[in-house]
């Protein structure tokens, strides 16, 4: 898996840390784009080389201790609300709630709580996908910018033959969550991806590196190519005819629900409610989606069984196998002999230590949201878990144990201690003076006055500095605004806190005359505006 390394990402989307290897291939240069078919097994039973046996006694204990394992890791983590959802051989087999959706007013969790998804949207919106490629709509190659008008990238070349397959594999060359941080500071959808172009690209087709907007561009396209809006889109081809009347990429339809889950956050060692709630609809189709565990295991029941619903064909193979197939590995296995990661598009894809082929996604939000599925498509086997904490490896955790103890009857590792240390090192804060106080002898700053104007930024738009009373504040973008405190000489401080910046976290602000250096926005060399 990737893990969420640079400092001024979002945890919206964290991709599943459960190891996965599967054979796959990369492309580089101007080769043409992968074919949408992958090849067909001649062995009927996908099983029966894996060490690893599935059978309905071992559902059964992995079932029965789902109580205990919810409950352990509320214990140990203090997540106030978790939902539960399982899929065995085409039916649902469990689906309950725990704790409370919200803090403050102690409703109880159930079955129907709506929470929002994070990153388990990508799956979502594949799905959607493969819906209008079947419709004719579009296929997994179309490129971006044949319906998304005005689209590019930095090279040309790439913003003219980019795909949506490629876009859903995370292949364009973007670094990783590149347009999260103008998300951050209030730029709409089409606002970040006409922002896109003036990012440098890595190698296209040659390296991955997990994002958003790059899912999101290729949504949009498709969605223009229908001639509706995305969520319209999504509701028409999916959402309805399954039935999934609570889910919907709108966060109004989130905000509406009665039953619903409110995102929390820890302060001081306490959950409260978020002062904060993530509003992620300008990267709707990559994290926006919101669904309950009653919803969410009829997608299941679909994806596992083909896209076959209730007997009838609802989605082609030809159309989905595609995305839930590994089309771009995650990274060069280390340690050398390790399992390896793929992606493919909008799921992570590979296989368990048991030799099953695992497909799963989970997602999370600083601001309060972790959610996970996991399929064992062999075995009908899958599991969803919901919650309503700030991103802490919980509900991976209890997808991961439940998926060991079907597989092997037992827990092969204690997941929660190993989660919960991956999380912390994601949520820590950002910045070179974290920690670090201000020096006894700083060197006095300039006149206020002399720092004030705006810089401008090709990237990020402009950087307003001004005056207010006998302090500067920094505004970037179309929301951003934080005060400046001074540290010393023409060097400054400021502390943003939300979905990016995690608590703690300390960006330093460097006047040069007339450059302004701001760290949090320089992660990738981005981040120099100039009056």
């Amino acid at each position: 898996m990737a893990l969420l390394s640079a400092r001024l990402v979002p945890v919206t989307a964290l991709v599943a840390l459960v190891a996965v290897t599967a054979a796959s291939c990369t492309f580089a240069g101007e080769a043409s784009a992968p074919s949408a078919s992958p090849p067909a097994t001649a062995d009927p039973n996908p099983a029966a080389d894996a060490l690893a046996t599935v059978t309905p006694e071992q559902v059964e204990v992995a079932i029965a201790d789902l109580g205990d394992s919810v409950d352990e890791a509320m214990k140990a983590t203090g997540t106030p609300g978790i939902a539960v959802g399982v899929v065995y051989r085409g039916e649902v087999v469990y689906a309950e709630g725990f704790g409370v959706r919200d803090i403050g007013t102690g409703d109880a969790v159930d079955a129907d709580t709506v929470f929002p998804l994070a990153s388990v949207s990508k799956s979502l919106s594949a799905t959607v996908v493969a819906r209008a490629v079947d419709e004719g709509l579009v296929s997994w190659e179309t490129p971006v910018a044949q319906h998304l008008e005005g689209f590019t990238l930095s090279d040309p070349y790439v913003g003219a033959h980019v795909t949506v397959a490629d876009m859903f594999a995370h292949r364009s060359g973007l670094y990783e969550h590149a347009g999260d941080e103008l998300e951050e500071i209030g730029y709409d959808r089409a606002a970040v991806l006409e922002r896109l172009r003036y990012i440098p690209l890595e190698e296209f087709r040659t390296v991955y590196h997990y994002g958003n907007f790059d899912i999101t561009a290729a949504a949009e396209s498709v969605a223009i190519a229908a001639g509706e809006e995305w969520a319209d889109l999504a509701e028409r081809l999916v959402f309805a005819p399954l039935g999934m009347d609570s889910t919907s990429f709108r966060f109004a339809d989130l905000d509406a629900r009665d039953n619903r889950a409110v995102g929390h956050v820890l302060r001081d060692g306490e959950w409260i409610v978020s002062p904060q709630q993530r509003q992620p609809d300008a990267q709707s189709p990559a994290g926006g989606a919101s669904s309950n565990v009653t919803d969410l295991t009829t997608w299941l029941r679909v994806v596992l069984a083909s896209g076959v619903h209730d007997g009838d064909r609802f989605v082609s193979p030809e159309a989905l196998l595609p995305a839930v197939s590994p089309e771009m590995p995650t990274g060069v296995p280390d340690p050398f002999g390790s399992r390896s990661g793929f992606y493919g598009y909008g799921f992570n894809v590979g296989t368990t230590a048991g030799g099953l082929v695992d497909v799963n996604h989970s997602g999370a939000f600083a601001l309060g949201a972790g959610t996970v599925f996991k399929m064992l498509p062999a075995a009908q086997l899958g599991i969803v878990v919901l919650s309503n904490g700030a991103a802490n490896g919980v509900p991976e955790a209890i997808a991961t144990r439940f998926a060991d103890i079907a597989q092997f009857g037992r827990e092969r590792r204690d997941w929660l201690a190993l989660y919960r240390g991956v999380f912390d090192e994601v949520m820590a804060p950002f910045g070179e003076l974290v920690g670090e106080e201000p020096p006894v002898d700083a060197a006095p700053a300039g006149e206020l006055a002399a720092y004030a104007g705006e810089y401008e930024n090709e990237y990020f738009g402009p950087a307003r500095v001004s005056v207010e009373g006998e302090t500067l504040v920094l505004g970037v973008g179309p929301t951003g605004s934080w005060p400046l405190e001074h540290w010393s000489g023409d060097e400054f401080v400021f502390r943003p806190e939300g979905e990016n910046g995690t608590p703690g976290t300390v960006s330093r602000a460097t006047f040069d005359g007339d450059t302004l250096v701001l760290e949090y926005f320089d992660q990738h060399d981005l981040g120099t505006f100039r009056r």
